[in-house]
């Protein structure tokens, strides 16, 4: 016979959403960030495009 037992917990009750809080505006760094990896991301696939154009051969 066991020396003690453990109590079943059952896990919290799940509640609905509530209404949707709205979108906090992003700060101006998080901005200027996102500004630059698009541009980063933009050349970087220029680069790439050129690159592969230059490794076919020419007939």
């Amino acid at each position: 016979m066991p020396a003690f037992t453990f109590e079943k917990i059952s896990p919290p009750a799940r509640r609905a959403p509530t209404e949707a809080a709205p979108k906090k505006p992003r700060s101006v760094i998080s901005q200027m960030i996102n500004r630059i990896a698009e541009r980063r991301a933009k050349r970087a696939s220029q680069v790439e495009r050129t690159a592969h154009r230059d490794e076919k051969p020419a007939e």
